[in-house]
């Protein structure tokens, strides 16, 4: 694989407290995962070798006013939202985590839905950007990061999905959204990334 880091980035999904922290609101689904698949050091890794290489790091966020007043509950997990009043802007737990905060150069994208694309700018900031390869991690696989993966692929892009570098709920539920995937995306990790972007990189002038 070859990645152009002109044309290239990384979309990290959804790392934020509520989401992969300890103490978030989602914890009960998605921390033991996180952990045990170290995916946090694993895209700050990726986000590190991402920037080296001169290819742009974007963030994506769902918040909502204080009061939720702009929260369309119509899925289960958005029940779960509404009933715990997380993911509030002005809360910490709504923040991308500190190991991952964002550089001054990286995008961060604030949506309300599942997936990144809907009722946000992203499309527009990649374009804006050159952007025709985009590179996901984050969590969970099989909900947000498949999501946005998916409208990904049908505006266009090359789309391409870090299997060490995501998780979800089980191992199971990962996998299996792995898979489901495989015939939309390049499947890889993060060593296999940081290749490409040496091999694009080199044919750069």
């Amino acid at each position: 694989m070859e990645l152009d880091p002109r044309t290239t980035a990384l979309i990290v999904v959804h790392c934020q407290g509520d989401v992969v922290g300890p103490d978030g609101a989602f914890s009960d689904f998605f921390y033991n995962q996180v952990v045990e698949r170290d995916v946090v050091a694993r895209i700050g890794q990726l986000a590190d070798e991402v920037r080296r290489a001169g290819a742009h790091v974007f963030y994506t966020r769902v918040a909502f006013k204080p009061d939720l007043s702009d929260l369309q509950v119509n899925s289960p997990i958005l029940g779960i939202v509404e009933q715990s009043g997380c993911l509030q802007e002005g809360n910490p737990l709504t923040e991308i985590i500190e190991p991952l905060a964002p550089q001054s150069d990286d995008v961060v994208i604030t949506h309300q839905r599942v997936g990144g694309f809907e009722g946000s700018i992203l499309d527009q900031a990649l374009h804006s950007r050159g952007v025709t390869t985009v590179v996901f991690a984050g969590v969970a696989t099989n909900f947000s990061v498949e999501g946005t993966a998916r409208v990904a692929s049908d505006l266009g892009y090359r789309t391409v999905v870090v299997d060490d570098a995501c998780s979800a709920a089980s191992p199971e539920t990962h996998s299996a959204s792995i898979q489901s995937l495989s015939l939309l995306a390049d499947i890889t990790s993060v060593d296999e990334v940081t290749q490409a972007l040496s091999v694009g990189a080199g044919g750069v002038s």
